[in-house]
């Protein structure tokens, strides 16, 4: 039996103005945020203004949602709606679904509060696949990934629910390292130029931009995401623990989307499966009071028109997560050839201060 919405008067997140920062984990990671936000300070130092998109927001009763003329939202698929939820797609094998906005969307500061639900009668790890919030150039196509069109034009955030890898190696008869193992659910999210793939095979590792381990499966309280996007900047939380607090799981910097892009959300199920529901897409508009320096150098930045998608310093990135990534005795190894290249170079400068020393003393007999 489906498991609707513990109460229709759940709690509304606010945006979270100021917020817990995790730590980054590795020297790459952090020179790269150093590097990128050197012309994009943070959020915190500004204030916001923030106002409700009626018309790029979908919430309860959803009238019309669905129907030809009569609202700004569309259904594809197996997705369905309920007087509690828009069910992506059911518990049941081989289903996807999808709503998508039928509204090009050409706000400059905005952020989508989600509010969604993933539950269903599958173990760990035995179930699948997940969801998709969308903000892209293309709306209301099939696809592979999470029910959207692979090589898609703008930005994906997933919450993947099924180890695709993990499950690869484990044929194979092979483990991850401590280090490079994932906690699943994960969250994540990728940027998309129309000719980049998503990994299904390696959950999008080689192209994502950043994420965080999200336990959301079968939780009795409410669930939430967030996704903002100011000054170029993306940043994604979660609130899951019923605590009413946001969690940070990406900030980063020096994303560049266009404006008139689609939002939507999809989902998808294979041999296994899950209920995806959405209860809510709230975007709000958000004004950002800046100096008049700031406001001169944004002038001068929009000069430049943003047509394709893209994430300043991708490569930099990368190589930070390349770096976090490495195994345990990868770092033994690399620290002991330090160390023995260290000695090396040691007793070198011993030999030829001992030779120069030798043929100072010469000089003198």
């Amino acid at each position: 039996m489906a498991a609707t919405s513990s109460s229709d008067n759940y709690w509304e997140p606010r945006s979270p103005f100021r917020r817990k920062t995790m730590s980054f984990k590795s020297y790459w990671t952090f020179a790269f945020l150093m590097f990128a936000s050197s012309r994009c300070s943070a959020d915190d130092d500004h204030e916001m203004e923030e106002f409700l998109k009626r018309e790029y927001s979908l919430s309860k009763p959803y009238q019309g949602v669905g129907s030809l003329g009569s609202s700004h939202w569309e259904l594809m698929g197996d997705a369905m709606v309920t007087t509690d939820q828009v069910r992506l797609t059911p518990d049941k094998q081989s289903r996807q679904g999808a709503v998508w906005s039928r509204l090009p969307c050409h706000l400059t500061d905005w952020e989508m509060q989600v509010h969604f639900k993933i539950h269903g009668q599958g173990k760990k790890n035995l179930n699948g696949d997940g969801l998709a919030i969308w903000y892209t150039k293309e709306r209301v196509q099939k696809g592979p990934v999470f029910g959207n069109i692979d090589n898609f034009t703008g930005l994906g955030v997933f919450v993947d629910t099924y180890p695709n890898e993990e499950k690869h190696l484990e044929a194979q008869k092979k483990r991850y390292t401590p280090r490079t193992q994932r906690i699943f659910p994960f969250v994540l999210a990728m940027v998309g130029n129309g000719s980049i793939s998503y990994d299904h095979e390696r959950d999008g590792r080689p192209t994502e931009v950043g994420g965080c381990n999200a336990m959301v499966r079968n939780l009795k309280h409410d669930t939430f995401l967030f996704i903002r996007y100011v000054r170029r900047r993306l940043t994604v939380m979660i609130d899951i623990d019923g605590q009413h607090e946001w969690r940070d799981c990406l900030d980063i910097p020096g994303v560049r989307l266009p404006q008139g892009y689609y939002f939507g959300a999809t989902a998808v199920t294979g041999d296994l499966s899950d209920n995806h529901d959405i209860i809510s897409l709230k975007l709000y508009q958000l004004t950002v009071l800046r100096s008049p320096k700031e406001e001169e150098e944004e002038d001068d930045d929009e000069e430049e028109e943003i047509i394709i998608p893209s994430v300043d310093n991708f490569e930099l990135l990368k190589l930070g997560e390349s770096e976090e990534g490495m195994s345990g005795i990868a770092i033994f190894f690399t620290a002991l050839l330090s160390m023995l290249g260290f000695i090396f170079l040691i007793v070198i400068g011993v030999v030829v201060y001992g030779h120069w020393s030798d043929s100072r003393r010469k000089r003198f007999y």
